[in-house]
């Protein structure tokens, strides 16, 4: 007599959902480290230490653009950038310009005008692809710089009214930022960076 078939069971494991964090308790959460984290569909997304470039461009573009602005406008570095209607979203901008009046304890920027993101190798992607288009979402925003840390490069997006303009800036171009009429060569945005 044959032996009777017999089908395997196959028993899994149910997988736990994943479980995504609000807004409001990321921004009330520490880990207890210094490794900084941006919140991204709810999800927190680790943030690799910047290279030297990253930081020197970030100090460059800082010491140009503040002695351009008239009070009440101020220029904020590790600027805290919640997306237009995202409750679970939060991102840190490189340096972010706005207007509006400073907030006791605010943890994010309000009104930005202008957002500028260094990119670096790992984070490229993600700063053109996601970041880019939720900032382009933000009523407030006029103008996004992208700069490249390991090369002489930029783009310049600007709010036109129906849509977005960008112009890609090479080798000895300027930049003409929405805070004033002054142009910024891309020379000194990237003064003392070894490229």
């Amino acid at each position: 007599m044959a032996p009777a078939t017999t089908w395997p069971i196959l028993l899994r494991m149910a997988e736990p959902a994943e479980k995504r964090m609000s807004l409001a308790a990321f921004l009330e959460w520490d880990d207890g480290t210094d490794v900084r984290y941006e919140l991204v569909d709810g999800r927190m997304v680790a943030m690799a230490p910047a290279i030297e470039a990253h930081g020197t461009i970030v100090a460059n573009l800082a010491a140009v653009i503040r002695p351009r602005l008239k009070a009440p406008c101020r220029v904020v570095v590790e600027a805290g950038i919640t997306p237009a209607d995202r409750a679970d979203t939060w991102y840190e901008a490189d340096l972010v310009v706005t207007c509006a009046p400073p907030e006791r304890g605010a943890r994010a920027v309000a009104e930005p005008r202008l957002i500028i993101e260094v990119l670096s190798p790992s984070t490229a992607a993600h700063d053109r692809g996601v970041k880019l288009t939720d900032y382009r979402r933000i009523a407030s925003v006029e103008q996004i710089l992208v700069v490249a840390s390991e090369d002489r490069h930029g783009e310049v997006w600007r709010r036109v009214a129906d849509g977005w303009t960008v112009q890609d800036l090479i080798g000895d171009a300027a930049i003409l930022l929405a805070i004033d009429d002054q142009p910024l060569p891309l020379a000194a945005v990237y003064e003392a960076v070894a490229l």
